[in-house]
């Protein structure tokens, strides 16, 4: 790719309006928390358990479970693999990376009062993980749709004045000056203007209509996206227990998103009639976002061996700010030369920041305790994705998305089941868990299914444990939101190795 651009100094500027939309909602608003290798081993099916630190993300009441300190590391080797079919053609890419997890410890206040029925107090602190964006994704094939569409359908509406340097005037100047009066929508008519994919319908400066330099046909184009970051989220937790049988607790959790990603596509085609036979288009995005939310919940013992837990966790607001660089390259023949224009405008363009608001969710959980031998635990949650809202909501833009959510998503359900045997200090764990798709439309997004194993052994004062985890889902997936909207079928595998190192305190 050409990553030259980012070598360029860049000017900055405030755009007035950028394209947030459902994917952006669900990157940021679906939970996968990865956490310690043993909540891992189990699927993540602790809502009824606790005496784990990343339990507490499940269920805040988790803490008051331990019995004495507890200081908790954990590091992953996680790998997703992407199978893509576009047209036909297969392609295949990975990438591997190396994750801090989970770190946390937990402090135990015993209540020596006989008198009294609160029988402990507890306080921690924790960072998991919730979402890995370490993505590699590879689309090639011969299609019957060009990007020049997606400029096409920009450019219409666009006055041809808007569009054309004026005397002494740069690239850079009025891709600048677009973006502080016009928008996104005016950036990229005037990335396809000056690269000769689109002319205008006439010379008058009023036009507004245009036509495309590419002729219809075949269209070899390979696809690439590069992503990088993550979702993660810092727990504070304080939590009591009850007599015996009663477990309480809070949470009050900072988020935040640290999100890169650059797309790619190359195009060329031999069509009959085509002036433009070369593409060569480059957007890179760069995210930022802090949030907040609560957690509140409670573990029972309603037998002496079955444990019932119950989680509400409010929404989760985020302030989210967004930048962007484009970059654009073609290829076109006039008089039998070929003609390379390389439209570059080395801007940051800086968005106003936005607010996203994330649904709330609840969870029920429950336990079977075998004594000393093991455990067999299952976890229910539910939570409702037509309700993600970007704001603020007087914005014609946000509020045609809310409504477009409202209308393609639903809410979901969510099942994990996880269980455990020890053999003195050994145990020997495994788990399954199955996510609905958040679409009304399973073709855009289906189901996420997975299964984890694990081990872990107790040595008094520290604990180790490993865990694999593996999970695949497939999706459809666009390439473009307008113009070149083709789909590839993706189906995707995700795999962890997870190593924790405990210590009692």
């Amino acid at each position: 790719m050409k990553k030259k651009i980012l070598l360029i100094a860049t000017l900055l500027f405030i755009s007035i309006l950028n394209a947030q939309g459902i994917i952006d909602g669900l990157r940021y608003g679906t939970d996968v928390t990865t956490g310690t290798a043993r909540f891992n081993a189990l699927s993540g099916a602790f809502g009824a358990l606790g005496g784990d630190l990343s339990a507490i993300a499940i269920n805040p009441a988790g803490s008051a479970v331990f019995l004495q300190n507890n200081v908790t590391f954990t590091f992953s080797v996680d790998d997703i693999d992407n199978k893509a079919n576009y047209f036909g053609t297969n392609t295949r890419d990975s990438n591997s990376d190396f994750n801090i997890t989970q770190a946390g410890g937990v402090f135990i206040y015993n209540n020596y009062n006989e008198d009294s029925r609160w029988k402990k107090f507890s306080l921690a602190m924790n960072y998991n993980q919730t979402n890995n964006h370490d993505i590699d994704l590879f689309i090639k094939g011969t299609g019957n749709t060009s990007i020049a569409n997606f400029f096409l359908e920009q450019a219409q509406g666009i006055r041809l004045d808007l569009l054309e340097l004026q005397g002494g005037e740069s690239i850079s100047d009025l891709y600048a000056f677009l973006g502080r009066t016009e928008g996104t929508q005016a950036q990229n008519a005037f990335l396809g203007f000056q690269g000769f994919i689109i002319d205008p319908l006439t010379n008058d400066p009023g036009n507004t209509q245009y036509i495309s330099n590419v002729a219809p046909g075949n269209f070899n184009q390979e696809y690439v996206l590069l992503s990088r970051g993550y979702n993660g989220k810092y727990s504070f937790n304080i939590g009591a227990q009850y007599t015996d049988n009663f477990f309480f607790g809070i949470n009050l959790n900072s988020h935040i998103i640290d999100y890169v990603e650059s797309t790619f596509l190359l195009e060329s085609n031999s069509n009959k009639g085509s002036i433009v036979n070369r593409i060569e288009f480059e957007n890179n995005l760069f995210v930022f976002g802090t949030g907040f939310s609560a957690q509140f919940g409670t573990i029972a013992k309603i037998a002496n061996n079955v444990r019932m837990g119950l989680t509400y966790d409010t929404p989760t607001w985020y302030v989210i700010s967004e930048e962007t660089i484009q970059y654009l390259e073609t290829r076109r023949t006039e008089d039998n030369q070929n003609i390379t224009e390389i439209v570059a405008p080395a801007i940051i363009n800086v968005f106003a920041n936005y607010d996203l608001h994330i649904p709330g969710k609840f969870t029920g959980s429950l336990a079977y305790i075998f004594g000393k031998d093991g455990l067999l635990s299952f976890d229910y949650s539910y939570k409702d994705f037509s309700n993600i809202r970007f704001s603020p909501g007087h914005e014609a833009a946000f509020t045609a998305q809310n409504n477009l959510i409202s209308s393609t998503l639903k809410s979901v359900s969510t099942f994990k089941v996880g269980g455990e045997y020890r053999i003195e200090g050994l145990s020997i764990r495994g788990g399954f868990n199955y996510e609905e798709s958040p679409y009304k439309d399973k073709s855009v997004l289906g189901d996420r299914q997975g299964f984890s194993a694990g081990l872990g052994y107790n040595f008094g004062n520290y604990a180790f444990d490993v865990a694999y985890s593996r999970a695949e889902q497939s999706r459809n997936q666009q390439l473009y939101s307008v113009g070149l909207t083709d789909t590839a079928a993706i189906d995707t595998v995700y795999s962890s190795f997870l190593f924790t190192l405990g210590f009692n305190l």
